[in-house]
């Protein structure tokens, strides 16, 4: 990072949700490095995510904390961003990263997982942007939405997943306008960055690298690196997602 760069959200606050591990933890290394303190929103990965403050915290003191909650519990979402401004006083930059991904074959889907997708993907960064409202206004902060690529293209027996991100896209594009012009609001759609945790078959992989231009899967690091764009150096782009996807989505 350039020197210039390094403390450039000194003084800003962020809450990343699903920030104990893989992209999540990712962008929360890039947000702190430039100089923010950090609200790290987990569910289940308490363990994960007291090491990731921790370290943080020894880095710079008291510039990270922890914060439990589940998205899908819609008294959460108040109750978490009342937290983090409990501690931190302020806040300038949500990313709505949580995510809950998994097939759901047509024929066998369930109103459970329709309220989890839909909920952890589209529901909660909706109620999560409107608690925050008033002090990104105040603050004149920022928004960045983690979409996916298959919010465009999709993903064989994954309707439910794809119409959440679907509609992430749009809401992105509908909080940018109706936050304007104090709160600017972005996304991100990210392609092949992390295989799926519980598994893949190489044939499955191969096929999707044969699909990139760049012919590789990207790193968590990626996405954060255009998280931190929109974050700090866009501050004239607003209702944006960027395809963060080594190009597979040029050519499918």
């Amino acid at each position: 990072m350039d020197s210039d760069k390094e403390n450039s959200l000194a003084g800003k606050i962020a809450l990343v949700t699903g920030a104990a591990r893989r992209v999540g933890a990712a962008i929360v290394h890039r947000l702190h490095a430039a100089g923010a303190r950090v609200a790290i929103h987990y569910r289940d990965s308490a363990s994960e995510a007291g090491n990731l403050t921790a370290a943080l915290n020894e880095a710079r003191a008291d510039s990270a904390r922890s914060f439990q909650a589940d998205l899908n519990d819609h008294d959460d979402l108040t109750s978490l961003v009342n937290a983090v401004t409990a501690w931190a006083g302020r806040l300038d930059i949500l990313i709505n990263n949580a995510s809950r991904f998994y097939a759901t074959p047509l024929g066998s889907i369930t109103e459970a997982q329709w309220d989890d997708l839909i909920g952890s993907n589209l529901k909660a960064p909706l109620f999560l942007a409107q608690a925050a409202a008033p002090q990104l206004r105040s603050a004149g902060g920022v928004i960045v939405n983690i979409v996916d690529i298959h919010a465009q293209r999709p993903l064989r027996d994954h309707a439910v997943y794809g119409a959440a991100k679907a509609g992430l896209g749009m809401l992105t594009r509908s909080l940018a306008k109706d936050l304007a012009p104090e709160v600017r609001v972005n996304g991100v759609a990210p392609g092949a960055i992390l295989w799926p945790e519980d598994g893949i078959t190489e044939a499955t992989m191969q096929s999707i690298l044969r699909q990139i231009p760049l012919g590789r899967s990207g790193e968590p690091d990626d996405i954060a690196r255009c998280v931190l764009y929109l974050v700090r150096d866009a501050g004239y782009v607003t209702g944006q997602i960027i395809s963060v996807d080594g190009g597979r989505s040029i050519g499918w």
